[in-house]
């Protein structure tokens, strides 16, 4: 990993920053803002030390100590009523514009790939096909609210495709981690992960990416049955 071209860690760096900014721009929550930027800061500093490469541990440690407490967070927050409120008061605009960061996270997985760090399954010359959701962001996001009326159903069925495509690249992912989980990619596993600031990917812009369309869906659902017990 001390090889890789410095480009691709501060290209990574700025997408970072760029997600976060973004979330709080869509969100205007400064708790928001104070959480994000203190996980980040937890999770770069086990990124850091090293805790993160020992795999052979059920469940990895990256998953223990990086996803699995964001998994919990968004459900504390939908769960709660001043959770759900921090949710009703996101601007959906602003949401679906923001997925159009996964294009330069699209980018830097695939040159981790040509570095020979990640998995070919992992990008979009593999089975990864989530850069379709950030190029079409600002195309439904457009047609979505050009009129005065949201069109709803446009952004319901965006954000469910765009939902499973997610899901189809993270359960790719957990094959393609070196750990009892693999099933993928032996030759060439996903190791950036294991290794600041890439460790970063998986536990703070991927659940934030999966915590706007979560978002997404409650609220187009909670209008549609508004409006239908009117």
């Amino acid at each position: 990993m001390e090889d890789l071209p410095i480009y691709i860690s501060l290209l990574f760096g700025l997408t970072l920053i760029g997600t976060i900014v973004w979330f709080y721009y869509a969100s205007k929550s400064k708790t928001f803002l104070i959480v994000a930027i203190c996980w980040t800061l937890i999770q770069t500093f086990l990124g850091l030390s090293d805790i993160y490469q020992y795999t052979e541990v059920i469940p990895p440690r990256i998953m223990l100590f990086g996803v699995f407490p964001t998994l919990i967070m968004i459900g504390i927050t939908f769960l709660t009523a001043k959770g759900r409120i921090f949710i009703d008061q996101i601007n959906l605009k602003t949401l679906t514009y923001f997925h159009s960061i996964r294009i330069p996270v699209e980018i830097v997985l695939v040159l981790l790939f040509y570095q020979g760090v990640v998995s070919v399954y992992m990008t979009f010359e593999g089975t990864n096909f989530d850069l379709f959701s950030g190029v079409t962001a600002p195309v439904v996001a457009y047609f979505a609210y050009r009129s005065i009326k949201q069109n709803k159903k446009l952004l319901l069925l965006w954000n469910i495709i765009c939902l499973l495509l997610l899901l189809n690249v993270v359960i790719t992912a957990v094959f393609a981690f070196p750990s009892p989980f693999q099933k993928l990619a032996f030759e060439q596993p996903n190791v950036a992960v294991l290794y600041f600031p890439f460790n970063l990917l998986p536990s703070v812009i991927v659940p934030l990416v999966l915590f706007a369309h979560l978002v997404a869906l409650r609220q187009l659902t909670k209008r549609k049955k508004q409006n239908s017990t009117k």
